[in-house]
């Protein structure tokens, strides 16, 4: 069946460039993880051919929707974000029943992804984006130089995959969607398994701003199914020009690969694997351990540890003041409520990655494991030596979850060796005092090439959307670590520069054109400028 979108209660379809279509396949639904109750509506995975039908339909929008006025591109994010405003109370109850998530802090997400949205907006405005060149003709120079101009212009039509931690700002308008629309570029987004409704209800927000925008239908879709089938096939599909993903490392490896063997081989941001490693220096662990080791295990258990800068890894220098923190670590954590993870597949590979740190470290302490919800993490404290970790994969993977291991090194330089051994992080932090200054200034050349944000006196739990922000990492944190998907700039990801050269005044676009008619910032002959 297959009917107009509009808004309203939930349906189970898949959202195809507006149109509300039945799926073919297998059948899911939502699952409350606190009581075990699966969800209503029932939805059913979309084929081969809706991959077709959304794809087909982003390739027809692309022309008209890369060529809309900046001003009319960000308004209809604007809209967007109206929109989901609107149904607000809805949509986190809705995420709350699916992912077992806090209402206040999905409250806040609402807020977060509709932050995105704005900010993105506000970018398209900017026009920075169109990254604006422009070298004079030197007609008089020994070899001439010819009238050279450049801007970026959007890669084309862009598959989105939906994360299962963050129902909403990583999710159907999360942060690559914003980021591709606002780049110009027409989306498809596969939404997750573990919150349907709530995807539903923010695809229908999306369908509707399309429509009010004037902006062709294929523009936006959403579509429903099995990873390596349809996830498969919309990334093979020739239109698709760019793959944003957040998740795990097998999923999105298995992207890149499926990217990388295509006839014409395309872009994948994926945001995988990390464990964030915290390095306790020696000042700041004489003065406050005892503090640190306390506010260690509220970011480690916060949200049941399900979130993508969950600090897993702590460094630091053995001897009595590691001791200190490790005590009052250990007291904190196993007062510990056991929490709800989002689905079963994730408490049981949890439940797994545990075991797999247990056969390998020594275990400090776990959580509380009175009133579990249905689906639960039950907080881990491991420890090891610098050795041990460098010489292990196991103590090395990502435990998604509230799950925690301290390594003890012998001196500075034990924990350098260990900060340049382990893998790229989308994070690392670093606690410490004025006394610390020359010890961190030694550390963080090597961090630098590990990890995409270096935090001093924090922890790392908590993104802020801006303009500085930096949500990436060498790999395996991404498959590509030149990029954000946090921050304005993860609209680069979906842009490419291209070059006019002694192209007729008439034809130029405005991003170029002589008398900046955009008003924008443009580099003229080296020199930045808008005049």
């Amino acid at each position: 069946m297959t009917s107009t979108v509009t808004s309203g209660e939930l349906t189970g379809q898949l959202l195809i460039a507006g149109q509300a279509v039945d799926g073919s396949g297998a059948e899911i639904r939502g699952f409350d993880p606190n009581t075990g109750a699966e969800l209503e509506p029932a939805y059913r995975y979309g084929d081969a051919s809706h991959v077709d039908a959304a794809c087909a339909a982003a390739a027809d929008a692309f022309a008209e929707y890369r060529s809309a006025p900046a001003e009319k591109r960000a308004q209809f994010l604007e809209a967007i974000a109206e929109r989901i405003e609107a149904v607000k109370d809805t949509l986190v109850a809705r995420a709350h029943a699916e992912s077992g998530l806090p209402e206040a802090r999905l409250t806040g997400e609402v807020g977060r992804t509709t932050g995105q949205l704005r900010l993105f907006a506000a970018v398209v405005r900017e026009g920075s984006w169109n990254g604006a060149r422009i070298d004079p003709p030197l007609p008089d120079r020994a070899v001439p130089r010819p009238d050279i101009r450049q801007r970026f212009v959007p890669l084309g039509p862009v598959a989105v995959f939906g994360a299962s931690n963050f129902p909403l700002a990583f999710s159907v308008a999360g942060g690559d969607t914003a980021s591709a629309l606002a780049a110009g570029c027409p989306v498809v987004v596969k939404g997750h398994d573990a919150h349907p409704g709530t995807s539903e209800l923010v695809g229908r927000a999306i369908t509707a701003a399309v429509a009010d925008a004037g902006f062709p239908p294929g523009t936006f879709s959403l579509l429903f199914g099995d990873g390596p089938e349809l996830g498969g096939a919309l990334v093979k599909d020739p239109r698709v020009k760019a793959v944003g993903f957040t998740g795990s490392r097998t999923g999105g490896l298995a992207l890149v690969a499926a990217a990388a063997a295509r006839p014409e081989p395309i872009p994948v941001y994926a945001e995988m694997s990390s464990i964030n490693p915290v390095f306790l220096l020696e000042g700041a662990l004489a003065t406050r351990a005892a503090d640190l080791g306390r506010e260690y295990v509220g970011s480690l258990t916060l949200g049941a540890g399900q979130f993508c800068t969950n600090p897993g890894l702590v460094i630091a220098i053995d001897g009595p003041d590691l001791d200190t923190f490790i005590a009052a670590a250990r007291d904190a954590l196993s007062a510990s409520a056991p929490a709800a993870m989002l689905t079963p597949r994730i408490a049981d590979t949890y439940r797994q990655g545990v075991d797999a740190l247990a056969a390998e470290a020594d275990l400090i302490a776990r959580g509380s494991a009175d009133n579990a919800p249905s689906v639960s993490c039950r907080s881990a404290l491991f420890s090891t030596d610098a050795a041990s970790l460098l010489g292990s994969e196991a103590l090395q993977a990502e435990v998604f979850g509230a799950s925690g291991l301290i390594v003890r090194c012998a001196d500075i330089v034990e924990m350098q060796r260990v900060a340049a051994g382990i893998e790229g992080q989308l994070t690392a932090t670093v606690q410490a005092d004025d006394s610390d200054v020359e010890q961190a200034g030694a550390l963080l050349p090597t961090l630098e090439l590990k990890v995409g944000r270096i935090l001093f006196n924090g922890w790392p739990t908590g993104v802020d959307v801006g303009h500085a922000m930096v949500h990436g990492g060498p790999f395996p944190a991404t498959s590509d670590s030149r990029t954000t998907s946090v921050g304005s700039r993860a609209i680069e990801r979906f842009l490419r520069p291209v070059c006019y050269q002694n192209a007729p005044k008439s034809l130029l676009p405005n991003a170029i054109a002589d008398g900046n008619p955009d008003r924008l910032w443009r580099r003229i002959d080296g020199e930045l400028t808008r005049d």
